[in-house]
């Protein structure tokens, strides 16, 4: 199994390069040069199987056995998901009508992120305890995947972990999940800005080789590879419990399951059309907020930037450029990376691309959209608790309003990913007239100290934060190699 750049310009890395990179040189994402395939044979000796042993199976598929041998593979995920306050590590709620939740939240930090967070880190970790070596981490996030990366990597003696997180546009949980931990090697930056803003400067930092290899540099985020693969793992599984796909059905068709996903930076989809090439029988829908780029992409071929990000109930999601669609576009062309390369530099510098009609075409072959405003997000939070007395986080609702306006028939099953637990959004679950009982893990937060920098709004706000950030990751790797700790 080896590895290229989306955008044609590398090729012929492994899993272990990869895991260590963000973006890839020539400033694509990474991508295996071809997808194994799932035969209906192999779905079907998966039914019944843990999510764990999922994971495994994916991941054994994506990392040959002289990188992590396979006995090494299933401890490190073992010790992965071990700590997660469900002992099946995710759950499916089945409620009235059909409605089917794949719940991906009981980690730490109350977010999927922490499945394939989790695991990324551990392989992570084995690399460099096997090689007696570091890596910097640089992470920008929309809400979750800071905590997340935080949570997984704390105290960890290889590794640092440099996050920037948007201040004011994340709720107070998610924050406290940063700014809490003290450790030695966690280093937090609050941004006056959006998490697309955000980007801006870590794409420049990435961008400079010599940094990125003096430094160990590397991404945490789902332009990390590893992060996407483990993401595979919870289709994979949804598709097993909720299909209706049975083991001893030889030679019979493969039934479709419809899969239906609250979309930011387009991880999660990406994922799902992965799995999709690699032969499970899949129906996407991408479920956006106001901030609606990916919706009017697949309708009407809008891939541009709206003037500004639009703060909505959900968060996590407020973001106006999905960068996973790289992916997506890269597979739907045929793997054409000139092609992808021209568009997305295209993207990045005008923040606008019009998709010539045969691509939306294509595109729209394989993803569903839609989009709901906050009044929407709050009325499915009503519904949903009045028939079941379940409570959602508003990004959940964001997938679960399709529920409740798009009917379908009873031939085809389908499943809601729930990407967060309401306990991180309490806010919005007043906003609904709702309650939720906090867990005391959520309630300690409160009484913690904090610790971080704040990167003010300046007329040159790019170049300062890129150099501030810069200027961090130099005195950390300088206390490293002296064996110092880096706060006194």
């Amino acid at each position: 199994m080896q590895y290229c750049s989306t955008r044609g310009g590398v090729r012929g890395w492994d899993f272990r390069d990869v895991l260590f990179s963000g973006y890839a040189p020539d400033g694509g994402m990474f991508m295996p040069e071809s997808l194994p395939l799932l035969s209906p044979d192999t779905l079907r000796s998966w039914k019944g199987m843990s999510y764990t042993k999922v994971v495994v199976e994916v991941a054994s598929l994506f990392i040959p056995p002289q990188l992590i041998p396979r006995d090494d593979l299933e401890v490190l995920v073992g010790e992965a998901l071990s700590g997660f306050c469900v002992p099946e590590v995710v759950r499916i709620a089945r409620l009235k009508g059909g409605l089917s939740i794949l719940e991906l939240f009981h980690g730490d930090t109350l977010a999927f992120k922490d499945l394939a967070m989790t695991c990324t880190v551990r392989f992570l970790n084995y690399f460099l305890q096997k090689e007696n070596r570091r890596a910097t981490v640089l992470v920008g996030t929309s809400g979750d995947t800071g905590g997340s990366a935080i949570q997984s990597a704390k105290g960890l003696p290889g590794l640092d972990v440099v996050v920037v997180y948007p201040r004011g546009r994340i709720t107070p949980v998610q924050e406290k999940h940063m700014i809490s931990c003290l450790k030695d090697n966690i280093h937090v930056f609050a941004a006056d800005g959006s998490s697309d803003n955000i980007d801006q400067p870590l794409r420049r930092l990435f961008a400079d080789q010599e940094l990125v290899k003096s430094h160990g540099l590397m991404s945490l985020n789902s332009v990390n590879w590893s992060r996407v693969m483990i993401q595979l793992a919870h289709f994979i599984y949804a598709y097993l419990e909720l299909s209706g796909v049975k083991q001893d059905d030889v030679g019979a068709a493969l039934p479709e399951l419809e899969v239906v996903v609250p979309t930011g930076g387009a991880g999660n989809i990406a994922a799902g059309l992965i799995v999709k090439q690699m032969g499970l029988p899949l129906k996407l829908v991408a479920m956006v907020n106001s901030n609606d780029i990916v919706h009017r992409m697949v309708t009407s071929g809008d891939f541009s930037m709206a003037a500004n990000v639009t703060q909505t109930l959900a968060p996590a999601i407020d973001i106006q450029d999905p960068y996973n669609m790289e992916r997506v576009f890269w597979l739907l062309l045929g793997r054409d990376g000139p092609k992808v390369k021209a568009m997305m530099e295209e993207f990045q510098r005008s923040h606008r691309h019009s998709l010539p009609e045969n691509h939306r075409r294509l595109l729209s072959q394989v993803l569903s959209t839609g989009t709901v405003t906050d009044e929407g997000i709050l009325e499915t939070m009503r519904n949903c608790w009045e028939e079941n007395q379940y409570v959602l986080c508003p990004h959940t609702a964001v997938a679960v309003w399709h529920h409740y306006h798009c009917p379908h028939s009873a031939q085809l099953n389908r499943c809601y990913i729930a990407t967060a637990s309401p306990a991180k959004f309490q806010a919005a679950v007043e906003k609904a007239g709702l309650t939720f009982d906090l867990p005391e893990a959520v309630l300690a937060l409160e009484k913690l100290p904090t610790r971080y920098q704040e990167l003010e709004r300046s007329q040159n706000w790019c170049e300062d934060w890129e150099g501030r950030l810069r200027e961090r990751i130099h005195s950390v790797s300088a206390a490293r190699k002296n064996g110092m700790t880096y706060y006194t």
